[in-house]
């Protein structure tokens, strides 16, 4: 019996960093409607919750919306967030308003690819990593991918985003 390979549909985010030239591997996982948590996206990869990153939106008092990428595991530091992003303050963008803002849903949110490019900062801890995942832009698919990379492609920048005791 010959098994054929599962055909994934490339995402624009995956096409972007085609663009690029950026290599990366699409790395498809069963998706569970009741657990979109990266800890659970960790799990079914088979890797350290550590590596697993997840893409946060937010809104600032001076420069409006930016996204943060955290490990999966971990609570973003909205002070810190502010800091580094030149805001006061800052709050987690409202669910409803993610999809018209970025294109993306609610657990396949990429910090490649959407609608309007946003000030991007990754967690520092990436870099410890030969690789990581990020959401691919949906639900049941990641990006396995060199964080320096990642972090080129996305016009991003590395900061402290939460206090690493928190984990």
């Amino acid at each position: 019996m010959i098994l054929m390979a599962q055909k994934i549909n490339k995402t624009n985010a995956a096409r972007l960093l085609d663009q690029q030239k950026i290599a990366y591997e699409l790395v498809p996982y069963e998706v569970d409607e009741n657990d979109l948590s990266a800890p659970h996206v960790a799990a079914s990869l088979g890797e350290p919750v550590e590596q697993v990153f997840k893409t946060i939106v937010l809104h600032g008092d001076k420069t409006g919306h930016f996204v943060c990428v955290i490990p999966g595991e971990a609570e973003i530091d909205l002070k810190l967030a502010a800091k580094v992003s030149g805001n006061k303050s800052c709050a987690l963008l409202p669910l409803k308003e993610l999809l018209p803002l970025t294109g993306y849903v609610r657990g396949g949110c990429s910090p490649i690819g959407m609608k309007k490019r946003f000030p991007t900062y990754f967690h520092e801890s990436c870099l410890s990593f030969p690789y990581i995942y990020v959401s691919a832009g949906q639900r049941g698919l990641q990006f396995k991918i060199a964080p320096q990379d990642l972090i080129r492609a996305a016009s991003a920048t590395t900061a402290k985003l939460f206090d690493s005791i928190a984990l």
